[in-house]
């Protein structure tokens, strides 16, 4: 009996032995997470900022100053101490988050996840990113000092990791059960692809073409007009284009390919976008050019921003950075300040690719056959065999799918062109802006960049302000690039490029201010091709009409504009709405809920019920106008909502009005009753579950963690107004990301917060302290160190020392 006790203790230890030491499904090893020597325990620590730090191959001393927000100072005497510096600085806050993004740009998540990741990794490889991000590093290694930098900033990361011991690893690590590797430049390539494909991934070709085939061309330009009839474009209407003196590709009378697939790959977040604007000193209260930027990201935690001082005897200059690339990429140094919106450009095309065979080794182009070549995808999967993936490449760019990717047909594919593809210097552009003194500065360092086309506004001490809409686009004949386009017609390919100089850009306007929010570039009279697949149409009318009321404004007029919470849209619609539903229809709670509605003021307030009842009476709208998008096994996309108020308005009888699932045919007149009544149900059940639904309540804004499965990092709740159409474009889990203001007084004055911290431990106390100040439209003084031996303001210093 004694050797059956036995036998059973043994196997019971063996088997506590292997679960605590395996990772089991979503579980990490939870013997050495809980471990009290190396597990999570480790990481309820206070982030070290003070002290020596030895770190092989720094020339020099470099002085680190925190200030109260946990901001670092970094004091350099040369340029590469000074990136080493910040790469070694960075990852000591940020480096889970700063690898695993690598990871999702590589297509490596299968590594980390097992096979649930492969199909998003088959996904990044098949839109080229590891491709474009190998083309942007052949272009670099021209630059030997951008190489040199970049080397610097891995050196410095890397140094980090070798101080790593497993008790130090950042808590994911420790819960996903992996360890970090080291550091390289190919990696940076990767995150800057990653935020490329963020900011101009977006595209509907195929789904307009499924569109233009289902419902006609006439129907589909009623739907999706190259302008909208309100325009407000980024460049005033104002603008002479006469000095352009290249033509337009003229249309080639070949057809277009009415073809396409069922189903595309997930596209970018649909709201990712971006404030800024900037006035001249003669509109400024102080005599001082003004600068503002928000760009408009999802919200996660750890945030996407890392606020740094970076200085040198070459610069002094102090904003976001992104964990994991070099220098500054918004921000301000003595002289000049610079922010970026999405410039909103079709960057992306899409070829029907005719194969000669199912070898795929050549495909039809100009009554010919072009050879194909072939790219491994080696996909690694934690737990699994490696996944090979064979990516065919054409002249247009990778065959995204073929029948082993959302498609059936083994002699047919779809291959993008893209601009993030082709290989650019990044890393110049922000070392030249980062050390920028005057207008030619700034203009030289966005010379040359091609992608993601961003509208970069400009200000600085010498009082100019500008705004160039930069990147490199091709000069399209009439609707290129809107539609799916034949990979076999010559006539089809980019033809050539637009030249930079005639890229859209203004400079110290008459009206005093330059601004832009995601909103057409141009308006009909520039003479090349524009489009994009979906503008702004509401953020930008507010800001231009706040500005263009005021004399002169302050930096307190600008937070109020940043967090200007007036839904541009409800004024537009609502009104015209209560004036043409049939109101005796609702019951009495329905006609208490538009009462509110009517007592509305538009402000999407957070002790308001009106954006409650708003937002969801348009949700249901919304769907109910076009029912007809919503079909199972075919990729369509909606209209964008300034074309659904314009079909609402102006063409309320029009057959999509009608509900496809009633045998009644229902206008625009019907919907608006039907939708109200949806919303006031649905309001009505979640009150009975959650209470007053006031937007505080009802809006559930969040900032969650980077692995959606961890609420305990992440932040619930949070009182913040606004919504994705209102100048403080502050959605359910997306929003401004980096609110930042700088006036160009000598030396710049700025404030600025983001909804996080600067650690990315969950357990430091600067993880999200910033967020309750950002939801309530407040800001932080920026620490902008003109000395590293005043020390006014700084916390805690830390010395690096070079290792002897």
């Amino acid at each position: 009996m004694k050797y059956i006790k036995l036998v059973l203790s043994l196997l019971a230890t063996i088997a506590i032995f292997y679960v605590l030491n395996t990772k089991l499904g979503d579980l990490p090893p939870l013997g050495k997470f809980l471990a009290p020597t190396e597990g999570i325990w480790q990481n309820e620590t206070d982030d070290a900022t003070s002290g020596i730090v030895s770190i092989d191959g720094l020339e020099n001393e470099v002085t680190v100053h925190y200030d109260a927000q946990l901001i670092p100072h970094v004091f350099a005497k040369n340029d590469y101490d000074l990136y080493k510096a910040q790469g070694y600085i960075t990852a000591k806050h940020r480096f889970w988050q700063m690898e695993f993004q690598t990871f999702a740009a590589a297509g490596r998540i299968s590594e980390i996840i097992g096979e649930k990741g492969l199909e998003f990794d088959r996904a990044q490889r098949r839109k080229g990113m590891l491709f474009g991000a190998e083309n942007s590093l052949e272009v670099i290694k021209n630059d030997p000092e951008s190489l040199k930098y970049l080397e610097a900033y891995s050196d410095g990361v890397n140094a980090y990791i070798s101080q790593l011991k497993p008790k130090d690893y950042p808590v994911e690590y420790k819960l996903l059960g992996y360890k970090p590797e080291a550091w390289n430049i190919d990696k940076t390539m990767h995150l800057l692809m990653y935020m490329t494909d963020m900011l101009c991934g977006k595209d509907y070709d195929l789904e307009y073409t499924n569109m233009l085939r289902k419902f006609g061309e006439e129907r589909f330009n009623l739907l999706f007009p190259d302008f909208f009839d309100v325009n407000e474009p980024v460049i005033p209407k104002e603008q002479d284009w006469s000095f352009i003196d290249v033509e337009q590709t003229e249309t080639p009378l070949s057809e277009l390919p009415l073809d396409s697939i069922s189903e595309t790959m997930v596209k970018p977040h649909p709201n990712n976008g971006s404030n800024n604007w900037a006035v001249s000193p003669q509109k400024s209260s102080t005599g001082n050019a003004i600068l503002a930027n928000d760009p408009h990201l999802g919200l996660k935690l750890p945030a996407i921003w890392f606020v740094m001082q970076l200085n040198s005897p070459n610069q002094n200059v102090f904003g976001a950075t992104l964990p994991g690339a070099l220098g500054v990429i918004i921000g301000f140094n003595n002289d000049i300040s610079w922010g970026v919106t999405n410039a909103t450009r079709d960057v992306k095309d899409w070829y029907k690719i005719e194969f000669q065979d199912k070898s795929k080794q050549a495909y039809k182009y100009d009554n010919g056959w072009k050879k194909t070549s072939v790219r491994l995808e080696e996909i690694k999967i934690r737990g699994k065999e490696t996944y090979i993936d064979s990516v065919i490449y054409t002249h247009h760019g990778p065959v995204s799918y073929d029948h082993t990717f959302k498609s059936d047909d083994e002699k047919k594919g779809f291959a993008m062109k893209w601009a993030g593809h082709k290989g650019h210097n990044f890393t110049e552009l922000f070392l030249k802006l980062n050390k920028g003194k005057n207008y030619d500065d700034y203009l030289d360092a966005i010379s040359n960049h091609v992608a993601p086309a961003q509208n970069f506004a400009f200000a600085s001490t010498q009082g100019d302000i500008a705004l160039w809409v930069q990147g490199e686009f091709a000069n399209k004949w009439e609707g290129q690039g809107k539609f799916l386009l034949d990979g076999s017609d010559p006539e089809h390919d980019w033809q050539s490029f637009i030249p930079k100089e005639f890229n859209p850009h203004i400079k110290n306007p008459e009206r005093g201010f330059v601004s832009s929010a995601n909103q057409h570039p141009v308006d009909e009279t520039y003479p090349f091709y524009v489009f994009n697949d979906g503008y702004e149409t509401y953020r930008n009318r507010v800001i231009n009409n706040y500005l263009r009321v005021r004399e002169t404004v302050n930096i307190q007029d600008f937070k109020n504009l940043q967090n200007n919470n007036y839904n541009l849209k409800a004024k537009e619609l609502i009104p015209f709405m209560l004036s043409h539903m049939e109101t005796p229809a609702l019951t009495k709670d329905e006609q208490l809920l538009l009462n509110h509605v009517r007592q509305w003021n538009f402000n999407t307030s957070l002790d308001n019920v009106g954006p409650s009842i708003w937002s969801t009476w348009i949700k249901h709208l919304y769907r109910m106008t076009w029912d007809e998008f919503d079909a199972k096994g075919e990729a369509l996309t909606a209209p964008f909502m300034y074309q659904t108020i314009y079909m609402l308005k102006t063409h309320p009888n029009d057959p999509f009005m009608d509900i496809i699932d009633t045998p009644e045919k229902e206008t625009a007149i019907d919907l608006f009753s039907l939708s109200f009544k949806a919303a006031a149900k649905e309001l009505n059940e979640w009150k009975t579950e959650n209470g007053d639904y006031e937007w505080r309540h009802y809006k559930g804004a969040y900032v969650g963690h980077l692995l959606q499965s961890l609420p305990a990092f992440s932040r619930f709740d949070i009182p913040v107004g606004g919504d994705r159409h209102t100048v403080n474009a502050s959605g359910v889990n997306h929003g401004p990301s980096w609110r930042m203001i700088v006036e160009m007084s000598s030396p710049p004055k700025a404030v600025g917060i983001y909804p996080g911290g600067q650690s990315g431990n969950p357990g430091s106390v600067y993880y999200d302290n910033f967020i309750n100040d950002w939801a309530a439209g407040n800001y932080y003084d920026l620490l902008f160190m003109q000395d590293e031996n005043t020390t006014e303001g700084v916390t805690s210093t830390q010395t690096l020392t070079p290792k002897q």
